[in-house]
């Protein structure tokens, strides 16, 4: 089993690849219809004469996008207690069906305490192009070394 990585073993400067998505319309269409029914993003002909000239993805969807590619790609190892929040989010492209999405997550601050500690990270999504689709700041809160539940599915681990 891999090393659970924990607030002592992140430092300011550390980055990190996530990993890559594809969104089919289908995707796209039906997540708007249970969480964001607007017609640019359920409705593909309505679309087709709408500003963006097609269907795009809801920015929620684009979100839980970024979630699922920070979990695999690091969360999923890493003694996380919670999300403290977003500082900054902002939705820079819209994303299309066949986009692929990837991105990057960049430590920015470590503040440790006793027992856990805050880590501030930059996050970043973009499609095949390279074009930025997302770009946000979020703050996790981790366990230190000898603390909280050490693996994942522990209590408190995400």
């Amino acid at each position: 089993m891999d090393t659970i990585v924990t607030v002592d073993d992140l430092t300011p400067g550390d980055r990190l690849e996530l990993g890559r998505l594809t969104l089919t319309e289908e995707e796209i269409v039906g997540f708007a219809e249970q969480w964001d029914p607007q017609w640019f993003h359920t409705d593909p002909e309505a679309a087709a004469g709408g500003h963006h000239g097609g269907v795009i993805a809801s920015g929620i969807h684009t979100l839980a996008v970024l979630q699922r590619l920070c979990v695999e790609s690091a969360y999923s190892r890493w003694a996380v207690i919670a999300g403290r929040g977003f500082d900054r989010l902002r939705f820079t492209t819209p994303v299309r069906p066949g986009d692929t999405l990837t991105g990057s997550m960049y430590v920015t601050e470590v503040s440790p305490d006793e027992s856990r500690g805050r880590v501030t990270l930059e996050l970043e999504m973009r499609n095949q192009d390279g074009a930025v689709v997302l770009t946000a700041t979020m703050t996790v809160f981790l366990w230190r070394r000898g603390h909280g539940p050490t693996g994942p599915g522990s209590e408190g681990s995400a």
